[in-house]
């Protein structure tokens, strides 16, 4: 099912969308390199929110595995959990400012609009 609708997804559009939760826990942890607890605790954190299977248990995606990549990178170099959490969002927020301001530029060689009521 695609986030905005109820409708089910064809299976192919499945195999190429970083959003789809195809992943277990053990199975993320394992790719990570590193322990269910780790997992639990980005969701504790509210940096990473999984989905959930009918049965309870947390789904992840390969855009919330890269999440969960990056904090443990930061984690491994002496970072504290918050910190690094904190590190990736900052990020995160940088990122889509730049694109937003890249978005709204004029194209090269082109004024800005004279501003109005100065």
């Amino acid at each position: 099912m695609t986030p905005e609708t109820a409708e089910p997804r064809p299976a192919a559009d499945k195999f190429d969308d970083d959003h789809y939760p195809a992943y277990t826990m053990g199975g993320a942890a394992e790719m990570l390199g590193t322990t269910p607890g780790f997992l639990r605790s980005l969701d504790e954190a509210k940096l990473i929110q999984p989905r959930r299977s009918p049965g309870g248990h947390r789904r992840y995606s390969r855009h919330q595995l890269r999440i969960a990549a990056r904090v443990r990178e930061l984690v491994d170099q002496g970072t504290g959990l918050g910190a690094a959490c904190r590190i990736v969002t900052l990020e995160d927020q940088l990122r889509e400012a730049r694109d937003l301001n890249d978005k709204l530029s004029p194209p090269p060689g082109q004024d800005y609009p004279p501003l109005r009521g100065v």
